[in-house]
């Protein structure tokens, strides 16, 4: 079983506060240096399901659309994408997804699912097409709905001000002009108006809904539901298929704001909201674990616990932190290269199979679980493309003793913003940052009154030289290594930029899925359980 979570929340979680996670890794083989391939959810995602860096997929933007914005974009993870799904499915495993998929979903029609995880190699989803965000609550801290409040009701007064220029000047006799245009003006005028006042309530029937399959089952979501609906989908695929081998990739909607958390968990934790939502995502994690040990699944299972990026600490409102907390880390969701935004927790568990408690600090990434998991079911890794993951096996049982990933590149978009080098010989872990973004406000760790930090323009760096920093030594990034502070500095740059070049020299355009003709709301593509726009259904009973 392969578990994710969607993930704006902190790297280290203290031991009372999340005891299943911690029993996890107590019991299995824990990787300190674990690394997604890149810092948001969508090109993140794509990675770990290819093995692949995203930008070989075109699950990147160049003009700063970082994720899907739409469940009625028509951009998504490529049909000519192989996945470790779809391998597993070939060699007779049953595969689910439940919770979020946030790699697209339709192409030309609203029932074509040409990217949805059916089409992917999952034979049974259940969960979010799309992504739980802050706009399917209402949230002041807005992915879109704020913005295009604002525009809406801009170019509200600008047409209601043709509209009166008009009417007063064709009752003053000074502008020549039938009441056609007044007429219209005035309608477009109004229509705006009401646009603006209902957006709101688009984006949460258009967004926020579930489906099973095919399926609308919940449109708009009820959240209290959501996350019973969860646990006993995930109980009733485990009890399904326990009798076979079986994928069960169990993807959460937590820690990501709006932090929907059920009522027995709100004030529970001593870091508010946030906790709250947190202590409630490691109960989940128990219950799932407690269904393995019911159905008899524990031992013949493999567990992997992970996040496809750091915490978002833009997510701030007043003194209060809704993104969560990288701890040493510098920097966070939506970087390209720091940090803060890209390594995540790892956890491996196989009881007597893994050692338990082996903790391993050699460079990991979230692309290695492509090639593991895809080896460990008989199958073979594709040989018409290139792979960027490495089998981690050896290095979980201990036979290997370094990982082999000598370099990790790390983008933001399409831009390559840092590359690391394992310099085994040494023990060393060179980092170097060719392009880094412009904190807001001066001296700060993010970039404050956005959104994300961007990828390119005004508002990021390009460093000549690059800096360089030895994580070995400085996991925090906060020492700047120079010519004359590091010996090995023109030896260590020399080297990365050969690797970057000979990285690049693999790379094949694509088409960029995330780019504004695949990342735009197309109205044809919009899945409805009802006459378009009045989506709405409730097809599921309430969890017992």
């Amino acid at each position: 079983m392969s578990g994710s979570r969607e993930r704006d929340n902190m790297l280290h979680l203290h031991h009372s506060w999340t005891p299943n996670i911690d029993r996890l890794a107590e019991d299995g083989v824990k990787l300190t240096q674990h690394i997604s391939a890149a810092s948001l959810c969508t090109p993140s995602r794509a990675a770990f399901l290819t093995g692949r860096y995203p930008v070989r997929s075109g699950m990147v933007s160049s003009i700063g659309y970082r994720v899907l914005q739409w469940t009625g974009a028509s951009g998504g993870l490529p049909t000519n994408e192989t996945t470790f799904a779809k391998i597993l499915k070939e060699k007779g495993y049953a595969t689910g997804l439940i919770g979020k998929w946030h790699l697209g979903l339709n192409c030309e029609s609203a029932s074509d699912h040409c990217h949805h995880p059916l089409h992917h190699g999952f034979d049974h989803f259940y969960g979010m097409p799309f992504s739980l965000m802050g706009d399917c609550a209402r949230w002041e801290l807005s992915e879109k709905r704020v913005n295009l409040e604002q525009k809406l009701n801009f170019l509200f007064q600008v047409l209601a001000l043709v509209a009166l220029t008009l009417v007063a000047g064709k009752l003053t006799h000074l502008i020549p002009v039938s009441w056609m245009p007044v007429i219209w003006s005035a309608l477009s005028a109004v229509l705006l108006l009401a646009s603006s006042y209902f957006v709101g309530a688009l984006i949460v029937h258009a967004d926020c809904f579930l489906m099973r399959n095919h399926t609308i089952t919940e449109q708009p979501m009820c959240f209290q539901r959501t996350t019973p609906l969860i646990l006993q989908e995930v109980a009733s695929f485990l009890k399904r298929n326990k009798h076979g081998p079986f994928l069960l990739f169990v993807s959460f909607l937590h820690v990501h704001i709006p932090l929907i958390t059920m009522e027995n968990f709100l004030g529970k934790s001593l870091h508010g909201l946030y906790g709250d939502n947190v202590e409630e995502m490691d109960w989940m994690v128990g219950r799932i674990l407690d269904t393995l040990d019911v159905e008899g699944l524990s031992n013949s299972t493999l567990i992997y616990f992970t996040s496809d990026h750091g915490g978002s600490l833009e997510n701030q409102l007043g003194n209060t932190q809704y993104g969560g907390w990288n701890g040493i880390y510098k920097g966070g969701k939506g970087m390209g290269g720091w940090e803060g935004g890209i390594r995540v927790p790892g956890i491996f568990r196989w009881p007597g199979v893994l050692p338990a408690g082996r903790v391993i600090g050699e460079p990991t990434s979230l692309m290695d679980v492509f090639p593991t998991v895809v080896r460990l079911a008989g199958g073979e890794v594709p040989q018409d493309r290139v792979i960027d993951g490495q089998d981690l096996l050896p290095l979980l049982l201990g036979t290997a003793q370094h990982s082999d990933h000598e370099f990790l590149m790390h983008y933001c978009e399409r831009f390559l913003h840092a590359a690391r080098w394992h310099q085994r010989d040494r023990g060393t872990m060179w980092k170097v940052h060719f392009v880094t973004p412009v904190f807001q406000p001066e001296g700060a760790g993010a970039c404050y009154g956005r959104k994300v930090c961007p990828c390119f323009g005004e508002k990021v760096v390009h460093h000549d030289p690059p800096l360089l920093f030895d994580l070995s030594r400085d996991p925090s990034e906060t020492h700047i290594l120079t010519p004359a502070s590091e010996p090995m500095f023109y030896q260590v740059m020399e080297r990365v930029q050969q690797a970057v070049r000979e990285h690049q020299r693999t790379l094949s355009p694509v088409p960029l899925q995330l780019d504004r003709l695949g990342n735009i709301w197309r109205p044809w593509l919009q899945p409805c359980c009802g006459p378009f726009p009045l989506c709405w259904c409730l097809r599921e009973d309430d969890p017992q």
